[in-house]
């Protein structure tokens, strides 16, 4: 049996605006030839915003006394779930070295990149999971210095959570900038920072933009599209619980694409039904995107067997993937392209993009098939040395300098001659590639 789509999508997630390639590279000039004070300039054009940008111990103090303590209970406590989780993943990675033959030892080291820079979304909402995500994961891969911007607010500045979550989860500078001039301040060393190695964390498409163009210059986590999620579901799910799920994720963006691939046609049926209700009951934001997204880039797959949906979910290559089906370890061992695995109906991508502990920073629009999300590695160069006896390195050179000659590069070739020549004098070596 083929596929069956029961709702197709009538578009695909892809950046459709053609102006927002120029538009960033006109602002990114701008601010690299006139440095702080462009930077102040275009906050002030896009961001109406003309207070501090760097903020100070006082600011940040009072940030976190406007903070209810009830919500610095969970964030305290997503903190805690993020740190820990990063701490594990980088105990899987570490410093090892090999003798490869008697006297030839060759190494690892895992090295944290100088600095980080770490963007926050703001705006309309305070996305505080995205400072947790970004900030606390630098901070455990041991990144020397850590910025973190995010939008400020006209008259206002940043969200006062967005601050004090960035504070909390080890930020040695706070600024107030959204948009391309956030990212530019960071990777130009703007305000006293230092130049920023790596940029990391979610924006719109003028941020996702911004770090597309300055990647080389500097490290990015990913090239970011709009968020998508997949639900795989057999006859053993709740046709409820699948729905809200879905409407969950479609409130991401007017183009966040959601599928769901299900074997049991009664259970597509019903989640069809409810979600334009459940779409209905959102507020006014939220439910202007999900509509855009349910009606434009959501589809409904209906397979024949587990294998097949299996097969379906790896080509799509979500970001995100709910399995709520039987048998949870068989889902576990065969799937293999996704960013973050929700494994049973006692989970969900909620949970992972706020307060879990597994990052949610990860690939979309495919890109599961070929890297996964945020972690401490993104922060960590994992650099190789070497060094050798005499002797050891006897066999190594013989090797290079024929293999070189076969290749044409002949002053390799003689990088090894030399040391053989000096430690092993009198000694006659065939090194010619041809004998």
């Amino acid at each position: 049996m083929t596929v069956e789509y029961l709702k197709k999508a009538a578009r695909r997630s892809t950046d459709d605006s053609g102006d927002v390639r120029e538009t960033v590279k006109a602002i990114l000039d701008e601010i690299e030839k006139g440095g702080d004070a462009a930077a102040r300039a275009v906050a002030a054009r896009f961001d109406k915003y003309e207070g501090d940008i760097v903020l100070t111990d006082d600011a940040i103090e009072a940030a976190a006394a406007a903070v209810p303590e009830r919500l610095k209970d969970d964030i305290r406590y997503a903190h805690d779930n993020v740190r820990r989780f990063a701490e594990a993943q980088k105990a899987t990675i570490g410093d090892t070295q090999l003798e490869i033959a008697p006297g030839l030892i060759a190494g690892q080291k895992a090295i944290p990149v100088s600095a980080a820079g770490c963007y926050a979304p703001g705006g309309r909402y305070a996305h505080v999971a995205s400072a947790l995500m970004t900030v606390t994961t630098a901070k455990v891969a041991g990144c020397g210095h850590i910025a973190a911007c995010s939008p400020p607010r006209p008259g206002q500045g940043v969200h006062p959570a967005i601050v004090y979550t960035a504070h909390l989860c080890g930020a040695d500078r706070i600024l107030a900038l959204g948009g391309v001039q956030g990212v530019a301040a960071m990777a130009f060393g703007l305000f006293g920072l230092p130049k920023a190695d790596i940029l990391v964390g979610p924006g719109n498409q003028f941020v996702a933009e911004a770090k597309r163009m300055l990647f080389g210059r500097v490290g990015i986590d990913m090239f970011a599209g709009p968020t998508d999620s997949l639900i795989i579901a057999d006859e053993t799910a709740d046709p409820e619980i699948a729905a809200v799920d879905l409407v969950g994720q479609a409130e991401h963006g007017y183009n966040s694409p959601v599928w769901l691939v299900t074997t049991y046609r009664g259970l597509a049926e019903k989640v069809m039904a409810r979600v334009p209700q459940l779409i209905a009951e959102l507020p006014e934001l939220n439910r202007r995107n999900a509509e855009a997204a349910w009606r434009d880039y959501a589809e409904v797959i209906l397979c024949s067997d587990r294998h097949e949906m299996a097969r379906v979910s790896d080509d799509v290559a979500p970001e995100h993937l709910t399995v709520q089906a039987a048998d949870l370890d068989w889902w576990l061992d065969r799937l293999s392209c996704y960013g973050s695995l929700f494994l049973g109906e006692e989970t969900t991508v909620a949970y992972g993009d706020k307060a879990s502990g597994t990052n949610h920073v990860l690939p979309t629009s495919g890109a599961a098939r070929y890297t996964g999300g945020l972690s401490v590695h993104k922060f960590m160069k994992l650099v190789t040395w070497q060094r050798s006896t005499r002797d050891g390195a006897r066999r190594v050179a013989e090797a290079t300098a024929r293999i070189s000659r076969l290749e044409g590069m002949e002053g390799h070739a003689r990088s090894a001659d030399v040391r053989l020549a000096k430690y092993y004098p009198g000694e006659n070596f065939n090194l010619s590639a041809h004998d």
